[in-house]
């Protein structure tokens, strides 16, 4: 479910406009997008920060204008405390959209059975989706992560037609043993003998003192 901002137009500009309005507990917007002409608005702050609470990527606008926006970027004051201006890009239900998604861990994982430790690596995700199924997470399932292997972002669990726009192959959820990396814990293979080095140019090098 959306959540709903009543908004207001605003006629000011610049940084003593923009004062004014978060002493009335106001917090300055522009609304663009789909060709038509950016309005300047301004939303209660209690509103924004329902929405942030609630992980609201799109949002329905009501008052002076009607219509549905992506929060496309949200700026806060210096102590991350207070909202200080948000952007809306007007969008439709079928637009597809790209969006960064908080990644939830679920599921037991056996790999800390053998002393590996769960490290979420990539703590949100960047999909692509219509703006009418914005998830308000995705999920990785370490009920299958072994100890040494990691979760990629190809593994991740997307619904409503959403996918992936970060690079396929990136890594999300490690299982590993503090200190240790992933290519530490893999098990050779053959019992052949990894070749050190330097070593075999030391080698040939006594060799070759010797026919001397």
């Amino acid at each position: 479910m959306s959540d709903t901002f009543e908004v207001s137009l605003r006629n000011g500009k610049g940084s003593r406009d923009s004062q004014r309005l978060r002493r009335q507990g106001l917090v300055p917007a522009i609304l663009y997008g789909h060709g038509e002409k950016s309005v300047s608005l301004s939303a209660t702050c209690e509103a924004i920060k329902a929405a942030v609470r609630h992980g609201s990527r799109v949002v329905n606008l009501t008052g002076a204008v009607k219509t549905s926006a992506l929060v496309r970027e949200l700026q806060w004051d210096t102590y991350g405390v207070e909202p200080i201006h948000i952007d809306f890009l007007r969008v439709s239900a079928s637009d597809r959209i790209r969006v960064k998604v908080p990644v939830h861990v679920k599921g037991e994982c056996p790999g800390q059975r053998a002393g590996g430790l769960v490290n979420l690596v990539m703590h949100e995700v960047e999909l692509q989706c219509t703006a009418d199924h914005v998830p308000e997470f995705v999920y990785a399932n370490v009920g299958h992560l072994e100890l040494g292997h990691t979760i990629k972002v190809k593994d991740l669990e997307l619904l409503h037609g959403a996918t992936p726009a970060a690079e396929l192959e990136e890594t999300v959820v490690t299982c590993l043993i503090p200190g240790k990396k992933a290519e530490e814990l893999a098990t050779p293979t053959g019992g052949v003998e990894p070749e050190v080095i330097g070593r075999k140019a030391a080698e040939e090098g006594e060799a070759e003192a010797g026919k001397e």
